[in-house]
């Protein structure tokens, strides 16, 4: 509806493995009108990535320290389950962010995920996923590790949601 008021080159929302609420039309709809789908935090807050951030760091970030996916029991089955997705990463000779940002790319030429990171290395990891074409198998090993719905935890707590998703 908003394209007919005026037009939309792009449209952004967090998007990757952990957070799949876009593969419920928003990725197929910004696909059917030509529109950029711009993911963030394609590596889960560092959770898809091979070196999470550690857990005594966390309650020193003021975001993660309140987010559900952060909080235990939470924390230790996200970390538990993510062993399996690292392991995979590795057999397919790449790292777990580099695998998740190609994941996000395997979602059409449209999505295109922008990494936070303070690090150069981090930054080559994520980007390291431009370089992997993954086959059908491999994004059939990827579900059978990471099914839809594997994260333990909400997405935000309840104050975190005040915003423009809140309406939803």
């Amino acid at each position: 509806r908003a394209m007919t008021a005026f037009p939309i080159a792009a449209v952004q929302s967090e998007y990757s493995l952990s957070t799949r609420a876009p593969d419920l039309g928003l990725v197929q709809t910004c696909a059917e009108l030509g529109v950029a789908m711009v993911a963030f935090s394609p590596v889960g807050r560092s959770l898809l990535t091979d070196t999470p951030i550690p857990r005594e760091r966390i309650p020193d970030l003021p975001f993660l320290s309140a987010n559900p996916r952060f909080t235990e029991p939470n924390l230790t089955e996200n970390l538990r389950i993510m062993e399996g997705f690292r392991k995979l990463a590795a057999e397919m000779g790449t790292t777990a962010a580099g695998l998740a940002n190609a994941w996000l790319l395997s979602r059409g030429p449209h999505v295109i995920p922008i990494p936070g990171t303070r690090s150069v290395d981090h930054l080559r990891e994520c980007i390291s996923g431009a370089a992997l074409s993954l086959t059908a198998e491999d994004l059939e090993r990827i579900e059978a590790v990471l099914p839809v719905g594997w994260t333990h935890g909400d997405r935000y707590s309840e104050a975190q949601w005040a915003g423009p998703e809140r309406y939803c």
